[in-house]
C-alpha cells in the first residue's frame, strides 16, 4: 500500500508560526535578554581601548606596579565568561519556549 501524501505548504505554516502567541513570546523574551546584554558587552569591551587611548584614568596604580588598565583588561575575560555562563542558563528557558512553539505549530491558544 502506498502511503497517502499530504500537501504541506511550508510558507503558510511558517506564517502561522510567526504570528502565533508562543513565537511572539519567544522573540520578546530573547530581545529582553539579548539587547541589554549586547549593549553592556559593547560598552564594556570598547571602554578599554577608548579609555587607554584618550585618557589617563587607567594609568593610576591599583596595587604595586599593576595599573587599572591591567585590571580592566583582566575583567574583560571575567565579563566574557560570565556572560557566556549567564546565556547558557538563560538558553534553557529559550529552548523550552522554542519547544512550545514547535508543539503548538502556529495554533494560537
Amino acid at each position: 500500500m502506498e502511503a497517502r501524501k499530504t500537501k504541506i505548504n511550508p510558507e503558510s505554516d511558517y506564517t502561522d508560526i510567526v504570528h502565533s502567541a508562543a513565537f511572539q513570546k519567544l522573540l520578546s523574551e530573547k530581545k529582553k535578554f539579548i539587547i541589554p546584554i549586547t549593549i553592556f558587552f559593547f560598552c564594556f569591551y570598547f571602554a578599554l581601548p577608548i579609555l587607554t587611548s584618550y585618557s589617563t584614568i587607567l594609568n593610576h596604580k591599583f596595587i604595586g606596579s599593576i595599573t587599572w588598565a591591567w585590571v580592566f583588561a583582566f575583567l574583560q575575560f571575567v565579563m566574557t565568561w560570565g556572560l557566556c555562563m549567564l546565556y547558557s542558563k538563560k538558553a534553557a528557558k529559550f529552548d523550552a519556549l522554542a519547544n512550545e512553539v514547535m508543539q503548538k505549530g502556529g495554533k494560537n491558544e
